[in-house]
C-alpha cells in the first residue's frame, strides 16, 4: 500500500525524461519468434513503440522508460532499482509495473492480425499532445489515376504534374524514417495501378516501418497479387468498397482469409444510399471488424449518421484517421467535417502527393515542402 510520503513524492516529483531519439532490440537467432522492437522516444518522455513493423504503441513517460529498457535488454532487478529510484515508488511496485508491459508487449508479440496502431498507457495520455519529433504516420499518393471505368475528373490530377519514380518513392521512405516516422501508409487514386507497390512496400518493411494500402482491392481479387504484397511486408488494408463489383467481395474474402488487418471504406451514394444498411450487415457477416464511412453528398448527412449507429450496434470498429483514394467520390471536405481528421493533420501525420509536395492532410492545399528535394526542418515545424 503506498504511503502518504511516498504519494506526495510522485505528486511532485518529475523525472527528467529519457534523450528523444530511435532505439532498436533485435531478439537473439536462438529466439523462435524472432521478434523486433523500435522505440521513438518524444522530447517530452512519451513514446511509440513498434512491434515487429506491425503494430505501434503509443506510450506515457514512464511506460516509455520501461520500454526503453526493454529495448536495452537490461535486467530485471536493474530496471526495477533504476524507476523505483526515479519515480519514488516501492521496487514492489516498479516490478510490478514493468511486468506488466513486458507481458504485453509479449502478448502483442505472439498475436497475428494485430490493429497497426494501439493506445497502451499506464495512465491515459491524450492522443496526439505533446511534443513530437515527427509525424506518426506518413501517407503516401503514389499516384492520381484511377481504373478506367472511373470518369477522368474524378481524380485531382490540376496541381500534380508529374508522378514520382520508385527510386525517388524509396529515398522519401528513407528520409521518412531517419526522421523518426514509424508508419507509411500507401494511398491514391489507386496505388494497385503503380507496378513497383510491391517494391515499395517491401522497402518500407526493410526499413522497418509500417505499412498499410488503401486500395478499391479489385486487383487483389487476384490471389497469387495479394500474396505477393504479403510476402513483401503489408500489414494493414482498407479496402473501398466497390460493392457493384463483385471482384471486391472476392477480394475482400481473399484478405480476410490472410494474416492481415482490415477495415473496409464505404462511401455513401444517393444510389447506393438504401443499402448501406444491408452492406453494413453482409460486410459483418463476412469477419469485417473495422468500417469507415463518407459521403459525396450533405443530403445524406442523417443516413450517414443512422450508418454510424449501425456499425456501433454490430460491434464494428469506426476507422476516421485514415485518408481514403482521393477522388469525387471521397470528398475530404465532407469526411473532415464529419469525423474531425483536423486533430491530426498536420501533426500526427503528414500527406505527400504523387509529385512529392507535402500537404498537413489530404485535401488541405498548403504545401509545407517536397519531401524529395526539401530538407526535413523545412517541411516538419509542427507549431506553424
Amino acid at each position: 500500500m503506498t504511503s502518504i510520503r511516498e504519494a506526495f513524492q510522485r505528486i511532485f516529483f518529475s523525472p527528467k525524461p529519457l534523450p528523444a531519439g530511435m532505439y532498436h532490440y533485435q531478439a537473439p537467432p536462438d529466439d523462435p519468434r524472432n521478434y523486433r522492437l523500435h522505440l521513438r522516444i518524444e522530447p517530452d518522455g512519451s513514446g511509440t513503440l513498434i512491434i515487429n513493423a506491425a503494430t505501434i504503441l503509443h506510450l506515457n513517460q514512464t511506460a516509455t522508460e520501461y520500454a526503453y529498457y526493454i529495448v536495452q535488454n537490461q535486467p530485471v532487478e536493474q530496471v526495477v532499482s533504476k524507476v523505483a529510484a526515479r519515480y519514488k515508488v516501492s521496487k514492489d511496485q516498479a516490478r510490478q509495473d514493468y511486468q506488466s508491459l513486458i507481458d504485453r508487449i509479449q502478448s502483442l508479440v505472439n498475436t497475428p492480425d494485430l490493429d497497426p496502431e494501439t493506445f497502451l498507457d499506464f495512465e491515459r495520455k491524450t492522443p496526439f499532445s505533446g511534443a513530437l519529433i515527427a509525424p506518426y504516420r506518413l501517407d503516401c499518393a503514389l499516384t492520381y489515376r484511377l481504373p478506367s471505368d472511373e470518369p477522368s475528373d474524378s481524380a485531382p490530377t490540376d496541381r500534380v504534374k508529374r508522378e514520382l519514380t520508385s527510386p525517388e518513392w524509396m529515398t522519401i521512405l528513407d528520409k521518412a524514417w531517419a526522421a523518426g516516422i514509424p508508419h507509411i501508409v500507401f494511398t491514391g487514386g489507386e496505388p494497385t495501378l503503380r507496378d513497383d507497390l510491391p517494391e515499395l512496400i517491401a522497402h518500407a518493411e526493410t526499413n522497418s516501418q509500417v505499412a498499410g494500402l488503401i486500395s478499391d482491392g479489385l486487383r487483389l481479387a487476384d490471389q497469387a497479387y495479394l500474396d505477393r504484397l504479403l510476402q513483401t511486408g503489408l500489414d494493414h488494408l482498407m479496402l473501398v468498397l466497390q460493392p457493384e463489383h463483385e471482384q471486391t467481395w472476392i477480394a475482400l474474402q481473399n484478405a480476410l482469409a490472410a494474416d492481415l488487418n482490415i477495415a473496409v471504406h464505404l462511401t455513401l451514394t444517393p444510389q447506393n444510399v438504401n443499402e448501406g444498411p444491408g452492406l453494413l450487415k453482409r460486410l459483418a457477416q463476412s469477419g469485417v471488424k473495422a468500417i469507415s464511412l463518407s459521403s459525396i453528398d450533405p443530403t445524406l448527412y442523417d443516413a450517414l449518421q443512422a450508418l454510424r449507429g449501425q456499425v456501433a450496434h454490430l460491434n464494428l470498429e469506426l476507422v476516421w484517421n485514415l485518408p481514403v483514394p482521393y477522388s469525387a467520390q471521397n470528398p475530404i471536405a465532407l469526411e473532415t467535417k464529419e469525423y474531425g481528421h483536423t486533430l491530426g493533420a498536420g501533426r500526427a501525420w503528414l500527406y505527400v502527393e504523387p509529385d512529392g509536395d507535402v500537404l498537413p492532410e489530404q485535401g488541405i492545399n498548403q504545401v509545407l515542402g517536397n519531401f524529395l528535394i526539401d530538407p526535413w526542418e523545412k517541411i516538419w515545424k509542427p507549431g506553424r
